[in-house]
């Protein structure tokens, strides 16, 4: 199993925006046309997609367990969804789904259907953010146990590691 598969269905869209910034370089998919385009976002957009970025990556942060700098980083969250109201419908074989109301929803509506619909079937919290400071990359955590700390093994994983090993021996 490749350590990087994307996240299973709509959480598939909040791994690939929160992973529109590359904290150890600071490039920003957002900052361009195409970055913006894969979210049918308009320029006038990209401020509120990079606060409800950064909102969503602190919750994934706290799902690998880590606490956020800022007490109140979390509930950012929750107020940029509270904007975003969702509706069931019920199909005409009875299958029930949360939709967004706005229509066409937009980014924040649409991650706010994921995060309903992921938190139902339990897969919610394995959406996580990488331990690793200099990456805070957004994973879906596969393992077994649920207690993945970094995207990748081979390079986040072991850079800690061998961090760990040289401070022991220094």
């Amino acid at each position: 199993m490749n350590e990087r598969d994307s996240a299973p269905g709509g959480l598939a869209l909040i791994e690939a925006l929160v992973n529109t910034l590359n904290v150890e370089t600071g490039a920003d998919a957002l900052d361009t046309a195409d970055g913006r385009a894969e979210f049918a976002l308009a320029e006038r957009d990209a401020p509120a997609a990079r606060t409800l970025r950064e909102a969503l990556r602190t919750v994934c942060l706290a799902h690998a367990g880590h606490r956020p700098p800022d007490d109140d980083a979390a509930s950012v969250l929750d107020r940029l969804l509270a904007g975003a109201p969702l509706r069931v419908t019920v199909d005409a074989v009875g299958a029930a789904a949360l939709r967004p109301v706005e229509e066409p929803p937009g980014l924040t509506a649409r991650v706010a259907a994921a995060i309903a619909t992921a938190s139902a079937d339990g897969a919610w919290d394995r959406l996580k953010a990488c331990e690793a400071a200099d990456c805070r990359c957004v994973y879906y955590d596969r393992s077994p146990a649920g207690r993945r700390r970094w995207c990748s093994m081979s390079v986040c994983g072991a850079r800690a590691k061998m961090r760990t090993y040289r401070a022991k021996r220094g």
